[in-house]
């Protein structure tokens, strides 16, 4: 069993991970995402899309947010063993297009904090334009 100061250690790592993930995504950098994910991992964003298996197929779909100018801000995130699950705000302006997105990502981490696998729980319902 893992001691409390190796969980409290782990929590951190997730949660240092997630803020960054979220950094990441506001600066549309695609590259340093892709380096937050194992070599295996899958991005299913939304639930029910295509699962993206694999550096390349990540890339290809992150380099989407380089189409316009995205912020976003952390709502809640709760972290749990390997796993967490957050609530962020995504604020995403393309042209004189503007929305905004509020979704549940799910992560699963291996031991050294990088991400195995990311579900986006969100539907166009959930699209919100400003």
């Amino acid at each position: 069993m893992a001691t409390a100061e190796a969980a409290a250690a782990r929590r951190q790592k997730i949660t240092d991970t997630v803020n960054r993930y979220l950094e990441l995504v506001a600066a549309g950098d695609a590259d340093g995402l892709v380096a937050l994910y194992t070599d295996d991992a899958t991005v299913e964003d939304p639930v029910g899309g295509d699962v993206h298996i694999g550096p390349e197929s990540i890339r290809r779909f992150y380099s989407a947010l380089q189409a316009g100018t995205v912020t976003t801000e952390l709502v809640t995130l709760r972290v749990a063993g390997n796993e967490a699950a957050f609530l962020f705000r995504l604020t995403m302006q393309v042209g004189d297009n503007r929305i905004r997105i509020e979704p549940i990502d799910v992560m699963a981490f291996t031991e050294d904090g990088k991400i195995a696998a990311m579900k986006a729980y969100w539907s166009p319902e959930n699209v919100v334009p400003l």
